[in-house]
């Protein structure tokens, strides 16, 4: 398909249009402020944007959220939702790192009772929680037959195995499963590489970091969450690890042939894909899902080991610490859902690449505990700044299927923060602003420094000014486990 021109064209404050032209067959529309769009430079998502609007079987709008930024077919903070007659599954619009996503724990602690302790619970972090590039648990190595029981059951085999609570699984999307993974569509390769790997970070912008409520915005919204001022949080940021990564690599030569085979032009080849009602695209899904559970199980291993640590540094009973799940939300996913279209409930299949899911109050999918004010949306921001906790408003459902921003939004690519970063002492700097910092390598920490990121109270401005969700509560960090 040849290269096409396109035209952003402004909508209001915090909306730009791209019409729809050429192969298009839907407009694109990036949610972002006039300076985020004046500063996009030589980035080329807004390109990708377009070219998400060729595919066919496109429902609505090509959409991008504010922490939009290049990325492999889809851009990061992509979302597209496809008709199941004409649409259209891609890797490329769920990604690499299949259900990399974020959960958020808060506890019964203040910051004034952790403060003193804050070296040896980093400490104790660290030592339980492998992180850095190919990162294993020597302690929990999954035989061929175990991890088929991981890949179908999601989290819920991590509670069933003792890792967590029954009540875990009562606050994640989906409650931890996605009912149609098919672990025999995972290859043997795939599977190899996640069986140790359960449990743990891995590396680049992964983490576990320990933070607290400095302030909050919907007191009612924020009880409902358990968040207070002061209180104690911590959030986990990974996905798939190395079985995620695997399962989309080995999709793509067949997808690849799929378009092919099914005459589908494509603007460019990283969006290969198939049609939904396809045998590529069934087993496809079938393993997409099966990592997905994975990346579940692994976010919930991980919980037991945080809730490990803390009890190693605070003693006490479980209750008396209160560790518990606020919410885990997926941000690299593509799942059936049901949303209104034209005034119509719609059955579609929605791709979320680096965006999260953002439902309003009174949405059957809300956990029974929020659905009266909404369910949290978890936006982590840099590990210098602060985050954010939101709640899906109706908007987003009627313009954006129920979507909004996962996080900051790379401003420097890892080698130029690298080479920026390279006559500082990143980790000292964190530590003078009381910000304790473990890492498997300094190379991470410089990767991803404060300054790689934008600010992401700028992205989340957008998302509460576009009235796709509104603001519960910020988190300050003050330690970080990186990989």
């Amino acid at each position: 398909m040849d290269k096409f021109e396109i035209r952003l064209v402004p909508e209001g404050r915090f909306r730009t249009r791209i019409p729809r032209t050429g192969p298009m067959r839907a407009d694109g529309l990036i949610y972002a402020s006039r300076r985020m769009i004046a500063e996009l430079g030589e980035d080329q998502s807004p390109r990708q944007v377009a070219n998400v609007a060729c595919l066919p079987g496109i429902v609505g709008c090509s959409l991008a959220m504010p922490d939009f930024h290049w990325g492999y077919g889809f851009p990061i903070g992509g979302v597209a939702a496809f008709d199941p007659d004409e649409g259209v599954v891609s890797p490329g619009g769920i990604g690499y790192d299949i259900n990399c996503g974020v959960r958020l724990l808060r506890t019964e602690l203040t910051i004034g009772d952790v403060r003193p302790h804050l070296d040896e619970l980093a400490d104790a972090l660290y030592a339980r929680i492998p992180s850095g590039v190919g990162s294993r648990r020597k302690d929990l190595t999954l035989d061929a037959k175990t991890m088929g029981r991981v890949m179908r059951r999601g989290a819920e085999w991590g509670v069933a195995e003792g890792y967590g609570e029954h009540d875990d699984l009562l606050r994640l999307e989906e409650g931890g499963k996605i009912d149609a993974a098919d672990p025999d569509e995972v290859s043997d390769r795939a599977s190899e590489r996640g069986r140790s790997q359960l449990g743990t970070l891995g590396s680049g912008n992964h983490f576990c970091e320990v933070g607290w409520v400095d302030e909050v915005y919907e007191p009612e919204v924020a009880e409902a969450f358990g968040l207070c001022e002061g209180g104690v949080t911590v959030f986990v940021h990974t996905g798939s690890r190395g079985l995620g990564y695997q399962v989309c690599d080995d999709s793509l030569p067949a997808m690849i042939a799929c378009a092919r085979r099914n005459g589908i032009a494509l603007p460019d080849k990283q969006l290969c894909c198939a049609p939904l009602g396809s045998e590529d695209a069934r087993r496809y899904l079938g393993a997409m899902g099966a990592a997905a559970n994975f990346a579940f199980c692994n976010r919930q291993v991980i919980t037991h080991f945080v809730r490990e640590s803390f009890l190693a540094v605070f003693g006490g009973a479980p209750a008396d610490l209160g560790i518990r799940v606020v919410y885990d939300v997926c941000h690299n996913i593509g799942k059936w859902e049901e949303h209104e279209v034209d005034g119509r409930r719609r059955r579609l299949f929605v791709h979320r690449k680096g965006a999260t899911r953002a439902l309003a109050a009174g949405d059957d999918r809300v956990p029974e505990a929020y659905r009266e004010v909404g369910q949290p949306v978890l936006v982590p921001g840099d590990m210098g700044r602060y985050s954010f906790v939101l709640v899906g408003l109706e908007k987003a459902s009627r313009e954006a299927f129920s979507s909004s921003c996962h996080g900051a939004g790379r401003l420097l690519s890892r080698k130029a923060a690298q080479k920026q970063a390279r006559k500082r002492h990143v980790i000292a700097e964190l530590e003078e602003q009381g910000i304790r910092v473990r890492a498997a390598s300094r190379r991470t920490v410089e990767e991803e420094m404060p300054e790689a990121y934008k600010d992401v109270a700028d992205v989340v401005e957008v998302v509460r000014g576009a009235d796709l969700a509104r603001k519960v509560a910020r988190i300050r960090p003050i330690a970080v486990i990186k990989g």
